[in-house]
């Protein structure tokens, strides 16, 4: 069964940084395609980062050059390094997993995804 576990979230200052974690178990880890998402409160889900089976990356235009996505298929486990944090990217964060469509596929629409982390609260300060 497959079970994603977020950690590292907290409170941070505007303009600080924060790491948040992700670790997976039940599946072929490395041959997945995985995703970061946020949710505001009384705003919609959406699609952070995703990173594909060759590590390739895509971001929301709202937090490219601020947010890094990577895995490390030795432990498991996916990261979103997130700085210049902003009070607006308050949310709760969720990572994602999903089957590839190709090698090559990323998607950050989460009906792509169909296994899920309970997520970990990021609260940006100003």
């Amino acid at each position: 069964q497959v079970q994603l576990v977020e950690s590292g979230g907290g409170s941070v200052q505007a303009g600080g940084s924060l790491r948040v974690s992700c670790a997976a178990s039940g599946y072929t880890y490395s041959k997945f395609t995985m995703g970061w998402f946020r949710q505001a409160p009384g705003k919609e889900r959406e699609g952070v980062a995703a990173i594909g089976y060759l590590d390739n990356t895509a971001y929301a235009n709202s937090v490219k050059d601020r947010f890094t996505i990577s895995k490390d298929n030795a432990k498991n486990t996916l990261y979103l390094q997130m700085n210049s944090l902003k009070p607006e990217d308050t949310a709760m964060y969720y990572c994602a997993a999903t089957s590839p469509r190709s090698f090559e596929w990323l998607t950050l629409v989460q009906n792509d995804y169909n296994y899920w982390g309970q997520g970990t609260q990021v609260t940006v300060s100003s």
